[in-house]
């Protein structure tokens, strides 16, 4: 078929079909344009369905209707601290008044439903942070529900789920699977959730009740393809059309070929940022500058086309914060052939649980955010090529909680140590020769540790000192959650590198979202959403969600926009 023959037309293009995508294109559609969503992966989704599915909103119906005190006030100075020199007036002012709205607008029109988190703030002690009522979480989904386009659904990320089984946000699924083999209860519970999900996989090679980020995707592209938008996968963005600085369309692709896609009122980018462009993550980031390793969970088709198909039409992508990225410290998974990656997100936190550096020194509170171990990561290692750390426990404590990809008992921890994944030693001095760390370093960091830890207390960084500490903790252990002795062998290491959640810095956009030159000038018929643009956050990760929550925000802000529409 000769391409003007395909070739179509719409109001509002959208490329990329994540959560900033998709928000966008649905207020769009909901104001009365017509849209339509391209996607060069073969799944929708993007890296919204590997997330959390965790959106920070201050001052929320839910946090409200839960009788929680905030103020505006008071999260706009929370953000003044986190964000510091990169902090944008206008930007935030928008997000704070836009936040709740959004959040309305898709729970009464649209098929997402949230539901109040528990989630403190990340540094609920500085000035503005709360201790609870910012974060809400998506509800958990019936897949079903997307019909034939079940397929289409990006698979949750493989390393963070149980044979491709998700369990709910909250903790009392998995503490069930914690205690399968001391409570009758907990094990008829699994028995039961084991048996529906594998008849799941029978049926549907998937599992179908979905939770987390997986849900919110699934929940947002089940209410576009019910708006009619056409949401088209393995179908890249090629280039930009238009002409005299304007931009009018893009030149995609498919299995037939190319074809043009005309935009009459607007091109949004919604592509993923840059976290797998090679060459600019090297520059941007500072241990893969120095010849070091980094390792991204995100969807391998985040390569930052849409950042470059910007920057050839005028706009810009300055590398301009601190952390160029929302660190992740992560593992490598070895899965037969392939490599997997895990990111540590909880067991940092559990009690018996610590990390050290080659040198087998601590260097941080292993139970503050991923995104803040990771920044200390990259300090620590600044004086040398690698950026790594091992996580280190005996084996009371993995047999417990498990780390990393190892699972808790009555998983085997064997295969984990035959295939590489964990080192293992009868003694620490054995375990540190295992894994390259300096033995007395490691010796005198484990003594050290435990003269404190025994009561409960970490005299060199206070771990279980904060809300969000606690958190993700054992609330069952006393006296803190976070903390107690390494105990006797055999001991166990496991190698922890960089990686990042998506990147933070993007192109730079006024509020609602028209990519601009470098003269401040917007690009007619350009604009961005979602981790194409800059965060809003200025290199911090203040809280569970500040990815999601302004995304969606600006997502319906520039959607509303587009129809000639205040949010």
């Amino acid at each position: 078929m000769p391409q003007r023959e395909r070739d179509l037309s719409c109001d509002v293009l959208v490329v990329g079909s994540g959560a900033g995508g998709l928000s966008t294109a649905i207020t769009a559609r909901k104001a009365g344009l017509d849209v339509i969503i391209i996607e060069k992966d073969q799944y929708f989704g993007g890296t919204t369905a590997f997330s959390g599915g965790v959106l920070w909103i201050p001052g929320n119906w839910h946090a409200r209707d839960a009788g929680v005190t905030d103020s505006r006030e008071a999260a706009r100075t929370y953000l003044k601290h986190e964000a510091g020199n990169h902090f944008d007036d206008a930007a935030i002012d928008a997000f704070l008044d836009a936040g709740p709205r959004m959040l309305d607008f898709f729970e009464k029109e649209t098929e997402a439903k949230f539901v109040l988190s528990a989630y403190p703030d990340y540094h609920p002690d500085v000035e503005g942070g709360a201790k609870v009522g910012r974060s809400v979480t998506v509800a958990p989904y019936d897949a079903r529900a997307l019909g034939e386009d079940i397929r289409r659904l990006r698979p949750p990320l493989e390393t963070i789920t149980f044979i491709g089984m998700m369990f709910n946000s909250s903790n009392d699924e998995l503490k069930h699977f914690f205690r399968v083999t001391s409570s009758l209860a907990s094990a008829i519970y699994v028995a039961k959730r084991l048996a529906s999900h594998l008849w799941d996989l029978a049926r549907y090679r998937r599992g179908v009740k979905i939770t987390s980020g997986n849900a919110l995707a699934a929940r947002l592209a089940r209410t576009a393809l019910d708006l009619r938008i056409p949401l088209l996968t393995n179908t890249p963005a090629q280039r930009l059309i238009g002409g005299n600085g304007t931009v009018a369309g893009a030149v995609v692709s498919d299995a037939k070929g190319e074809y043009r896609i005309t935009a009459r009122r607007a091109v949004v980018l919604a592509s993923g940022g840059f976290p797998h462009d090679q060459a600019r993550i090297a520059r941007a980031y500072p241990h893969l500058a120095r010849g070091g390793e980094h390792l991204s969970p995100t969807p391998s088709a985040n390569t930052g086309d849409g950042i470059r198909m910007a920057e050839e039409a005028g706009g810009s992508c300055d590398i301009r914060f601190p952390n160029a990225a929302a660190w992740m410290p992560v593992s490598r998974v070895p899965l037969g052939n392939r490599i997997g990656v895990f990111p540590h997100l909880v067991d940092r936190y559990k009690p018996g649980v610590v990390a050290v550096n080659r040198q087998g020194r601590r260097f941080t509170n292993e139970s503050e955010s991923y995104h803040d171990v990771g920044a200390a990561m990259i300090a620590d290692s600044a004086g040398s090529e690698e950026t790594a750390a091992w996580l280190i426990c005996d084996h009371t404590t993995i047999r417990k909680y498990g780390l990393g990809y190892a699972k808790p008992a009555p998983v085997p921890v064997g295969i984990f140590v035959r295939n590489g994944y964990l080192k293992r030693g009868a003694t620490l001095r054995e375990l540190a020769a295992a894994s390259g760390i300096d033995a007395d370093g490691l010796e005198k960091t484990v003594r050290t540790y435990n003269e404190s830890a025994v009561h409960g207390i970490d005299r060199e960084f206070k771990r279980g000192s904060t809300a969000f500490n606690r958190y993700l903790g054992d609330a069952e252990h006393k006296p803190n959650p976070n903390v107690a002795p390494i105990g006797g062998g055999p001991y166990y290491a496991l190698k922890i590198i960089m990686g990042d959640l998506g990147t933070f810095d993007g192109l730079t956009t006024d509020v609602v979202g028209r990519v601009l030159v470098r003269d401040g000038a917007a690009i007619p018929g350009l604009y961005a959403v979602g981790n194409d643009r800059a965060s809003i956050m200025g290199g911090n990760y203040p809280g569970a969600g500040i990815t999601l929550g302004p995304i969606m925000t600006f997502g319906y802000i520039t959607g509303r926009h587009l129809a000639g529409q205040q949010a």
